[in-house]
């Protein structure tokens, strides 16, 4: 009798991880882009959105032909200790064995012990090409209103390749510190933390926006941040849901920890500006606070319960708002024009998830249930008896910072060679017209004045 299904495969499982597939995706397009499309100057809004849209379709092509065996592949031996696992072997994945075999990686998120998946390697690698795939969209935020169309073309697959595929194999696909017992359950470090520095730092070396653009920068369509928000916190159901890659009780229990903890960081974020000096709730800072909880919680979303959750989006939301707010003025914050407070709302927000997920994660949240002799597959953090966690949360939170600072600012450097990183400043003061030949809202006046810049050449 012939079957649709292989023995290995399970139909609920299978379905559940290509809808959080579809969620994620839907966070980067067109959530990102709409909801930085809203938040940027008018004449920024088709430049903002085709710089979204072009980076998740290049990096799907990247991801297939080598970075996912990057990420996940089997460890390239390029010297002792360290180096023996820091970087799988580049590769394709979309032959009929790598789209249709059984999908299989040894370790992910360095708790070990998984169970074999019951889905194919087309849903592993699909899901997991958008997670890469938002983390450049996600520091685009940085560098909007100047960044050189061709240089980003040319530098987000570079950063995939270079940068995210090393922090994923690293952190998640089984390399030295998943070996050592790190976690990170869904990206707050190998995304958004990656995603927070990276951005600071190209914001740094391409330097700011036009001094107008900085002082006129209010948002162009509330209610489209309202829509691009919205879908980004539901589609983190799917990100966050999606990452035990079964559909079991602990991607049930993720997913109502990331509504605990983005409800109370944004609420948390809300009653903090009402008691600031200025004494007004602000829909952008409900925002703000909303993507603190979503981020803060990432790292941890299955491994700490309910009151764990509580403490992550409340902490998390007032330390970063102190950051957003009093931090971006003072030091070298005050000195780059990070034009979405990145740093603050994915960085700061990244790594003070994954430190308090060393202190709240709860040995008694069962990832992976134990079968005969088997044990209970659960992280144990320093709350409950086990301090190393914290340790081992930092030392893996040092390393992306490091490694993607430096490397994205020698990416940048590289790319300097091949082409601008930014437009010349007769170009930033059009915008998209000039660029794209495109508008948001097509104006005469601005029609016209592309029209004699086109003359003047």
């Amino acid at each position: 009798m012939l079957s649709p299904y292989a023995s290995w495969l399970s139909p609920g499982d299978n379905t559940w991880q290509l809808v959080a597939a579809t969620l994620v995706g839907l966070m980067s397009i067109p959530g990102i882009a709409v909801l930085y499309g809203g938040i940027v100057h008018k004449k920024w809004v088709v430049n903002t959105m085709t710089m979204a849209f072009t980076a998740f379709a290049s990096v799907l092509i990247v991801w297939v032909l080598w970075a996912f065996k990057m990420s996940f592949g089997s460890p390239i031996n390029l010297g002792p200790g360290f180096l023996q696992q820091f970087i799988g072997h580049p590769g394709p994945v979309i032959d009929h064995l790598g789209e249709q075999l059984q999908a299989n990686i040894p370790l992910v998120s360095g708790i070990g012990g998984m169970p074999k998946f019951r889905f194919p390697n087309s849903t592993l690698v699909y899901f997991q090409f958008v997670f890469a795939a938002i983390t450049p969209l996600l520091f685009l935020g940085s560098v909007l209103g100047r960044m050189s169309f061709k240089a980003w073309a040319i530098f987000v697959p570079l950063w995939t390749t270079f940068i995210y595929s090393v922090n994923a194999f690293l952190i998640w696909g089984g390399g030295f510190f998943a070996a050592k017992g790190a976690v990170d359950y869904s990206g707050g470090y190998v995304i958004h933390l990656a995603a927070g520095v990276s951005g600071f730092v190209a914001a740094a070396v391409i330097g700011p926006r036009l001094r107008r653009d900085r002082e006129q920068a209010s948002p162009t369509n509330l209610l489209l941040v309202a829509v691009g928000a919205g879908i980004l916190w539901l589609g983190w159901n799917g990100f966050n849901g999606g990452d035990p890659y079964f559909a079991g009780a602990d991607a049930a229990a993720a997913v109502l920890n990331t509504n605990l903890a983005t409800a109370t960081a944004l609420l948390t974020w809300v009653f903090m500006d009402m008691f600031s000096k200025h004494r007004r709730p602000t829909f952008l800072g409900a925002i703000n606070g909303m993507i603190v909880g979503l981020v803060g919680i990432t790292p941890a979303a299955g491994y700490v319960n309910g009151w764990g959750a509580l403490a992550i989006g409340f902490i998390g939301s007032f330390v970063v708002w102190f950051s957003f707010n009093k931090l971006s003025t003072k030091w070298i914050f005050a000195k780059v024009d990070d034009a979405l407070g990145v740093v603050h709302t994915h960085g700061v927000a990244g790594l003070l998830g994954g430190i308090m997920t060393g202190l709240f994660a709860d040995p008694k949240m069962i990832v992976y249930l134990g079968l005969g002799k088997a044990s209970n597959v659960s992280v144990k953090g320093l709350f409950y008896g086990h301090p190393w966690q914290v340790v081992l949360q930092l030392m893996a939170g040092l390393w992306v910072i490091g490694y993607s600072g430096l490397g994205t600012f020698v990416l940048l450097k590289i790319v300097k060679l091949i082409t601008p990183l930014r437009f010349p400043d007769d170009i930033l003061e059009i915008g998209d017209l000039a660029i794209h030949g495109e508008q948001v809202e097509p104006t005469e006046t601005a029609t016209r004045a592309l029209g004699s810049m086109h003359s003047a050449e």
